[in-house]
Order: structure tokens, then sequence, then C-alpha cells
């Protein structure tokens, strides 16, 4: 979500997919060049953002970012860590039904952490993913000020859509809400799993 509505901003072009190359190693041996010409084109008033949540998981990813670039600037969206396992586990749950592959059920998912170590505090921002979802305006105003931008995003791009349940964009003469995988109605997962989630992140949360 936050992708999309970054791409509101005149100063921001996004790139198309998720790339992959830091945390793939099929991807990563074919060099910054194959990465770059992934990339959109850009002016030198631009900024481009790549979005692939598998940076954050992956073990060597920070460290092959630093290496391509040491001053980057990254963006992390956090939200109630069982809502976002519970979530993930949807995604997975509806791409392997789609493909026609075995699901596994959630309380069989073995869930790993990872951790940044390369970047200092102020190259990361941390985005808010539930105020982010009710209401978007503020935090990506904090986006727009991490990334020395101009302030161009305001509230009349944003509708809520009492159907899907969350916020659409409004740009350019049009409207659109995010793909039909965002809002999915999550899984009832058993309230023991559940208790034990929220213990596990709670030591984590408080560090």
């Amino acid at each position: 979500a936050l992708l999309e509505m970054l791409d509101i901003h005149p100063n921001i072009v996004v790139a198309a997919t998720e790339v992959h190359f830091f945390d793939w190693d099929e991807n990563y041996v074919k060099g910054i060049d194959w990465y770059r010409n992934l990339m959109p084109f850009s002016y030198g008033n631009q900024i481009t953002i790549e979005k692939t949540p598998g940076y954050f998981t992956s073990p060597q990813a920070p460290g092959r970012i630093h290496d391509m670039n040491s001053s980057i600037k990254l963006l992390l969206i956090l939200r109630d860590p069982t809502e976002r396992v519970i979530s993930d586990y949807t995604q997975v749950y509806y791409n392997r039904v789609e493909s026609h592959k075995p699901v596994q059920h959630f309380e069989d998912i073995v869930i790993k952490n990872g951790c940044l170590k390369h970047f200092s505090l102020d190259q990361i921002h941390i985005v808010d993913g539930n105020t982010l979802i009710k209401d978007p305006l503020p935090e990506l105003q904090k986006v727009e000020r991490f990334l020395n931008l101009p302030s161009r995003i305001m509230s009349s791009n944003f509708y809520f859509n009492q159907t899907k349940g969350f916020y659409c964009i409004r740009s350019d003469g049009r409207e659109r809400c995010l793909h039909e995988s965002k809002g999915r109605p999550h899984p009832l997962v058993n309230s023991t799993v559940l208790e034990q989630l929220y213990s596990y992140f709670r030591e984590h949360n408080a560090k």
C-alpha cells in the first residue's frame, strides 16, 4: 500500500515489481547493471523507490544493499506483528491455492525474524502500518520529510471505500484502489496459537 500511495508524489518514481535482487542469489549474480535496468526512468529531481519485503528477512540483503550504496535510505513498514504474520500467511495461502499448490496450516509455519545492522538510525524510517491503513496522510507526510521532498501528497488524494474497508487513491483525475490481494479476510486462527504469538512478540516488542 505504501508504494502505491507514494507513487502520487511527482518527485517519486517506483519500480513496477518486486525485484528480489539483494535476497535471491540467482538474481544477485546477474550484477548491478541488471538491477539498474529494471528501475524506471527518473529525472535528477526524482527519487527511485523499490519494494521487496524479502529484504527485511534476508540475512544477506542488508550487507549487499550497503555495498551498493552506503548512504541509501530505507523505509520499513511495521504493524502489529501478530496481525502481520497472519496477513503474510493469508497472502501465501491465496498464492498457493491459485497455483494449485499444497497449503500448510498457519500453525505449522515457522516464523523467521531478521534485523538490519548495516545502517544508522537516521537512514531508516519506520512507517506505522496500522496508522497507514486507518489514516494514511500523516504517515505519508512523515515519509516526505524523511526523504527531504516537498509536501505534495494531500488529503484530497484519498477517499475511504466502504465496500473494501480501506482508503483508495485519487490522483490525476483518476480513482483506484489497491490490488485485490489487499484486504482479504484473514483465516480464523486457534485462540491458543494467537496467545502464543502475542506472548512471543511481546518480549521482542519491548526491546
